[in-house]
């Protein structure tokens, strides 16, 4: 009965922790909708960016070594190439998931 019982509440956590996963992406996503995407191609698959010299989520995603982390800092130094845009953690955090969610 114990085992059942841990069992149930593991896959629950699990559903839990998906579904929350899933919602953050889905989150993220429309923030570089609405943040990110005049200059950026955001969505899987090929795609053009709107900028030349901006990459696209996918591309970046893809870049070897690339990790949130990475990603989190590159979003929250000074770039030249890229406006000062204020995420606060949340905001930020769900992009990254957005933006991980696209490696292949």
């Amino acid at each position: 009965m114990v085992r059942f019982i841990l069992a149930a509440m593991a896959i629950s956590f699990v559903a839990t922790s998906t579904a929350g996963a899933a919602d953050e992406t889905v989150r993220g996503r429309k923030l570089a909708e609405a943040q990110c995407a005049s200059c950026h191609s955001i969505g899987p698959g090929p795609g053009r960016s709107p900028r030349e010299d901006a990459a696209s989520f996918e591309d970046i995603a893809n870049t070897p070594g690339m990790t949130a982390l990475a990603i989190s800092v590159w979003l929250t130094t000074p770039h030249r190439e890229m406006p000062h845009i204020i995420l606060d953690t949340e905001q930020r955090d769900a992009v990254i998931a957005y933006i991980v969610s696209l490696k292949r």
